[in-house]
């Protein structure tokens, strides 16, 4: 199991794997706007996980962790699209990428089951007191 720590490390380092990605790709008008696009999604998930750690309630908790998780798949598919178009130099960059963004997508996906679980039991719990 990751702590918080460890996740929020993870997901900075994901952010520096999608920056050398974005530093790498092609110079023409599909690479520059496939990489705006890649260095605006791929960032997000470590600041957005950053501000969910201080989320005013658990709603809002999970509503960014959700955020998380959009932003994400939205950074594994347009990688999918820079690696099929072969935009970027390094294939082996884009590989891993891929790779983490997936086990990240996965993370994410049981922590919003898990964090919506532990909120409907707390209602629960508070409905029967």
């Amino acid at each position: 199991m990751m702590n918080k720590q460890e996740l929020e490390d993870r997901l900075i380092n994901f952010a520096v794997m999608i920056i050398r990605i974005v530093e790498s790709m092609n110079d023409s008008k599909s690479a520059h706007h496939l990489s705006s696009q890649l260095l605006r999604s791929g960032t997000s998930p470590a600041l957005n996980y950053g501000e969910a750690q201080s989320g005013e309630s658990r709603k809002d908790f999970i509503h960014k962790i959700k955020i998380v998780l959009k932003e994400l798949r939205e950074t594994y598919i347009c990688l999918q699209i820079i690696n099929r178009t072969n935009l970027c130099k390094s294939e082996k960059i884009i590989s891993d990428a891929l790779k983490e963004s997936n086990e990240l997508i996965s993370i994410f996906v049981r922590s919003v089951e898990t964090a919506k679980k532990n909120d409907d039991e707390r209602k629960q719990k508070h409905l029967k007191s």
